[in-house]
């Protein structure tokens, strides 16, 4: 409900506006965890697939600056047996996280031309039954644009009411005394677009679909005019 004051001559009215729009930057986790009987062994198969994921990954046009080394740990491969806990190997694991860009261009394709979906199941072909997938963000990357037309939103619908309940008093408005914005981070909106190429006939894991939907910004303001 608007605010209004006829001591101060003035009208308060809150507006609310969002803007949505299809996520061009994916963020995905790649793993990899190597078993050996050896400490050194396990390391160094860990390496090797590491190595090969990444090989793989710029082959597939995706930036050195795009790939990070985002986790590495060795632990003991243990079973419990006769009433204890025994050592049956180590484990290695590093990970991996990789950026792709353009997602959600209409082509469906990455910077490189390959689709997204192609370029994680390269990488799954390159490291083999070592590979563990751990998680997909999808993100707009100028979300200034985006708030910017969630704030556009916010005022038009903040203007319209102050216009409205000005009109029927038989005022109009004057300056703006005060704006008090409040803003949130984008949040997945589901929506039917998949980025998964189709077979190119080669050999290798299959292409899982990768479902882009939509991110959304919203902004609320709270807008204080002055009566005329």
């Amino acid at each position: 409900m608007p605010v209004t004051s006829t001591e101060t001559g003035t009208v308060t009215t809150f507006g609310s506006g969002a803007a949505r729009a299809t996520p061009d930057l994916m963020r995905v986790t790649i793993s990899i965890e190597s078993r050996a009987e050896t400490v050194s062994a396990a390391y160094a198969r860990a390496g090797e697939r590491s190595d090969a994921v990444v090989t793989t990954l710029r082959g597939d046009g995706v930036r050195a600056a795009d790939i990070a080394t985002s986790g590495l740990s060795v632990r003991t491969d243990t079973v419990w047996a006769e009433n204890r806990e025994r050592i049956t190997g180590y484990i290695a694991t590093t990970a991996l996280t990789v950026v792709l860009r353009d997602v959600g261009s209409s082509s469906a394709a990455t910077q490189s031309g390959i689709a997204p979906a192609t370029v994680i199941a390269h990488a799954v072909d390159a490291g083999g039954d070592d590979v563990r997938l751990g998680g997909l963000n999808l993100t707009v990357s100028d979300e200034e644009a985006l708030l910017a037309r969630a704030r556009d939103a916010a005022w038009d619908n903040a203007l319209a009411k102050a216009t409205q309940y000005a009109t029927r008093a038989g005022r109009t408005l004057g300056p703006v005394v005060e704006i008090t914005e409040n803003t949130s981070m984008p949040t997945p909106v589901p929506r039917a677009y998949a980025v998964a190429a189709k077979s190119a006939g080669m050999g290798g894991s299959p292409e899982i679909p990768v479902e882009l939907g939509e991110s959304e910004l919203s902004a609320s303001l709270r807008v204080t005019w002055q009566l005329r």
